[in-house]
């Protein structure tokens, strides 16, 4: 059987190496695999695929596989997949969930804390010789109101962590299960000083806090992003930090993120960036100029213990590939 890698880092290559069966032939790539990636034959007939999520297997891609049977994401996510595409070809899609529950709810916090206690602003001062902390006055949590779209695993994480700052909290999930104080979309963002998105991307949560869903919120609201950019329009967030309704922006996630990179070896070519997203670019840069936002990396789910559950997760999905069985399915098949 033939497995084909894309998104590789060198650390992930040697792991794979290492410790899948000598049987199983692999072929490695460190860019993505979308419409413009050049598929030579050695590779159109490799039965898995295994992918990030920067990868885009869209039909058209996927077409070219002839023989596909399975793909592997080394993510919670699956939109970069078209799984109806999937389900009609009879092509067995696995995931790797849980692997950074607590670490995406922890680094919830971190950049939250880090955007409205000014932190980076301080560090900067005092690197000029200035002790002025009078100009970096914060605002804490206690006793406010958290509000958290999407509660599944890691939103219940950070709802959970939300009682340890003596926070007030709200939950809005299509699914409600645990104690929670679940309420309706609506008066989550009309009474939540805090609202942290936690939600997968879908066709229902794409664009879901818009100018029609900020105008609800509280004034001088703050909104937490480490899910998917896509959930927030953009132009919506900025013209709403610009005129106060929105006081702080904490974002690990933004639309077309992948075009924002400078190095010519990890950004992708021209000829794959979407067109719709030259204007989300543009607004990007100026998200990134604005005094009480932060933006990062989408690193929230980035530490060494996550990144080990990726990987052991990824090798028991490539053993479940190898003895699979149809009638029984397995761990982690998110499309049988």
């Amino acid at each position: 059987m033939k497995a084909v890698f894309f998104d590789i880092q060198p650390f992930e290559k040697t792991f794979f190496e290492n410790t899948l069966p000598m049987n199983l032939d692999r072929i490695f790539f460190t860019s993505p695999l979308n419409e413009n990636t050049k598929i030579e034959e050695e590779v159109q007939n490799a039965q898995i695929l295994c992918v990030f999520v920067s990868s885009n297997l869209s039909s058209f891609v996927l077409d070219k596989f002839k023989k596909l049977k399975f793909i592997l994401t080394r993510s919670v996510g699956f939109s970069h997949i078209d799984l109806a595409y999937c389900k009609e070809r009879g092509i067995f899609v696995f995931n790797t969930p849980h692997y950074g529950d607590y670490t995406v709810a922890e680094y919830t916090f971190g950049i939250l804390l880090h955007t409205i206690r000014n932190i980076s602003k301080g560090v900067r001062a005092l690197e000029v010789d200035e002790m002025q902390s009078e100009k970096y006055t914060g605002i804490e949590l206690y006793n406010k109101t958290l509000g958290v779209i999407g509660a599944g695993f890691i939103g219940k994480k950070v709802l959970d962590i939300a009682r340890g700052f003596s926070m007030k909290t709200l939950a809005y999930d299509v699914e409600k299960s645990g104690d929670y104080n679940f309420c309706p979309l609506d008066e989550l963002l009309s009474n939540s000083d805090i609202i942290s998105i936690n939600s997968a991307l879908t066709k229902e949560t794409y664009h879901l806090i818009n100018k029609e869903a900020i105008e609800k919120m509280k004034d001088g609201v703050i909104i937490v992003n480490v899910a998917r950019g896509e959930i927030i329009e953009t132009l919506a967030l900025y013209d709403a930090l610009l005129d106060g309704k929105v006081s702080y922006a904490a974002l690990d996630v933004i639309e077309c993120e992948e075009i924002l990179c400078s190095d010519n070896k990890s950004c992708p070519a021209l000829d794959n960036i979407k067109e719709n997203c030259l204007k989300k670019y543009y607004l990007n840069q100026k998200l990134l100029k604005l005094p009480n936002v932060t933006i990062t990396p989408h690193m929230a789910y980035n530490t060494k213990e996550a990144t080990e559950r990726i990987l052991n997760m990824t090798k028991e999905n490539f053993m479940s590939c190898l003895n699979f069985d149809a009638k029984t399915g397995a761990k982690n098949l998110i499309l049988l």
